[in-house]
């Protein structure tokens, strides 16, 4: 739970619509410019080289959202966000 606390404290703090992190390994954000989740996805991907996964998948609410997850070790959450911070 110290990398789902580490990843949704630094996603809010770059500006991110954060949720989740709290009481689940799964932290939520809503995909920034009303992308869709699959070119917030795309996005991530080409200019962090991170993966998650797009909201949509979980059905039509989950559009325009994107779940990270925090099961990684804490040096590869913190260069997750470094890169993501970075974009």
């Amino acid at each position: 739970m110290e990398n789902a606390h580490f990843i949704h404290d630094s996603l809010k703090s770059f500006g991110y619509d954060v949720s989740g992190g709290v009481n689940s390994p799964y932290i939520w954000l809503k995909a920034p410019n009303n992308m869709t989740s699959w070119e917030f996805f795309d996005m991530l991907l080409e200019k962090a080289n991170v993966v998650g996964t797009p909201g949509s998948g979980f059905g039509p609410s989950g559009e325009h959202y994107f779940r990270l997850t925090a099961f990684g070790t804490y040096e590869n959450s913190v260069e997750a966000m470094r890169r993501i911070r970075e974009m």
